[in-house]
């Protein structure tokens, strides 16, 4: 079934926008808004997210907060879809144990996570839906979205994964330049966390557990993605943006 004929059965998992973060390297505009709340091209980016979302077919979304929580709260109250509700950290709980705080609203199915400040364009099919279209409940614990580096625009670091054959993922060792970047987008179960600990920790403690049992797994994004992640970077992400998308409305 595609993600298209999933959202028309009402199928599409919840997604959950993690947004709590400070931002502090995108200072000091992350001073006075959430680093979500910075637009690229007049659009803020957690809406990048959240329409692609929407585009997916997903028809809830929970967002964490933390960091001027007021001013997203704001923000997302003129978004008609997807429905929002909020998962309130009184203390910054990173990526793992701010999900893990939100499990309550996603029962006992996977879900999307995404980062409420990644900015990506789709290939011919867009990439929730290719995730949701790969997802295989039985091998899987965590589906994640990769961007080869060679790619990754505004991006500098020596990747984080390799992916063997079946889309099975292992760790950069040391010295080695992987050639996948964690894209900022996944499906994950809730039986991922049931090894967890209390309160802060990283998602990536989860991924290193799933690797040992061979259940994280990725899938090569077939678009482009821009990493976000200085002050700087926003013109020349703007700038990309502004050639690419006006080499597709072009070729259309």
């Amino acid at each position: 079934m595609s993600a298209t004929e999933k959202g028309k059965a009402g199928a599409v998992p919840p997604a959950m926008i993690l947004a709590a973060g400070f931002g502090k390297r995108m200072r000091p505009i992350t001073d006075s808004i959430p680093k979500p709340l910075v637009q690229i091209r007049g659009q803020a980016m957690i809406d990048h997210v959240l329409d692609r979302c929407t585009d997916a077919g997903v028809t809830e979304a929970v967002v964490n907060l933390h960091h001027l929580p007021e001013k997203l709260r704001s923000h997302l109250s003129g978004r008609a879809t997807p429905n929002i509700r909020f998962s309130d950290e009184p203390e910054i709980l990173d990526t793992g144990g701010g999900v893990a705080k939100a499990l309550p609203h996603f029962g006992d199915s996977a879900f999307i996570v995404a980062n409420g400040d990644v900015v990506w364009l789709d290939g011919q099919v867009p990439a929730l839906s290719r995730l949701l279209d790969a997802w295989d409940e039985e091998r899987m614990d965590a589906l994640l979205l990769l961007q080869p580096t060679v790619s990754a625009v505004g991006y500098e670091g020596k990747g984080d994964f390799v992916m063997g054959t079946e889309g099975e993922l292992r760790r950069r060792r040391e010295y080695e330049i992987a050639p996948f970047v964690f894209a900022g987008v996944q499906i994950l179960h809730p039986r991922l966390f049931e090894s967890a600990p209390d309160g802060p920790f990283s998602l990536n403690l989860l991924y290193d557990m799933a690797i040992l049992e061979e259940r994280l797994f990725g899938l090569r994004h077939d678009g482009l993605w821009y990493h976000v992640g200085t002050p700087e970077a926003i013109g020349e992400v703007e700038e990309y943006l502004a050639y690419e998308l006006g080499s597709l409305d072009m070729a259309g």
